[in-house]
């Protein structure tokens, strides 16, 4: 059956994770069940819980990763979801994610592959225009960002909630956390 073209888009929310490098940011993708195209964990807005709080579980669960969500978008863009005779679009908003954990052992890690990529490789490799626009702009805002010491990320899991506290308070939240 055909999508109703009157019909509005259908909000998702997904996090875009990243990590600081001395070389600038990388991002990490995931593929899709489906297709196995690369893109960003992204998924249908869950109930109780802010869109960027969706976008962190969804990063949890599709890229195994955990870290503090910008309440921020970056942006929005749409695609078509295709599931059997059913045809829809869907509008993804996305969230910037600084990832401070990634895990060995995750919900969809046998149904997806991760990879870390540099700017101009996670832009090829998602192939879509406007999120590579998307992705530009995030490198841009991180740019002026310093780069982590290189013990920093140690000394912050080793401090765990005090430093989560203090990124709550600061309207960033710990992914996978729900609060």
């Amino acid at each position: 059956m055909p999508e109703d073209a009157a019909a509005p888009p259908t909000p998702q929310a997904g996090a875009v994770p990243y990590r600081l490098t001395k070389d600038g940011p990388v991002f990490l993708l995931v593929t899709s069940r489906r297709t196995g195209r690369w893109l960003f964990p992204k998924g249908g807005l869950m109930r109780d819980r802010t869109p960027w709080a969706s976008a962190a579980q969804e990063a949890l669960e599709e890229a195994g990763v955990e870290g503090v969500v910008s309440d921020q978008p970056l942006g929005t863009y749409t695609a078509r979801r295709i599931r059997g005779d059913q045809t829809e679009t869907i509008a993804v908003t996305l969230y910037l994610l600084e990832v401070t954990r990634q895990l060995d052992r995750w919900d969809e890690k046998a149904q997806r592959q991760r990879r870390w990529a540099d700017l101009e490789t996670a832009i090829a490799l998602l192939a879509d225009a406007a999120l590579g626009e998307m992705l530009r702009t995030a490198a841009h805002q991180l740019a002026a960002r310093p780069a982590p010491a290189p013990d920093a990320t140690d000394q912050a899991r080793g401090k765990g909630k005090k430093i989560r506290k203090a990124e709550a308070r600061g309207r960033r939240l710990k992914a996978g956390s729900g609060r």
